[in-house]
């Protein structure tokens, strides 16, 4: 799920393998470095990751950055 607000897009994505705090701060910590990203909130319980940017992600770089954080990238919930 992507939606555009004023000039910020909010993308929802799905991963696997995060179960507890360590995990979501590994995955938030990953993809709070991509240019643009304004904030990462990652949920382990439900395997939700939100994304806030100033643009949409391209999905390789999202990938790569949840590849290096150890999980696995499903796609867009």
């Amino acid at each position: 799920m992507t939606a555009e607000t004023d000039t910020r897009t909010t993308t929802v994505y799905r991963v696997t393998g995060m179960s507890c705090g360590h995990c979501e701060g590994s995955v938030t910590n990953e993809l709070s470095a991509l240019p643009g990203v304004s904030s990462v909130k990652a949920v382990a319980a439900t395997g939700e990751v939100t994304v806030v940017s100033d643009a949409p992600l391209a999905e390789e770089d999202v990938r790569a950055a949840i590849d290096e954080a150890g999980y696995e990238l499903v796609g867009q919930a």
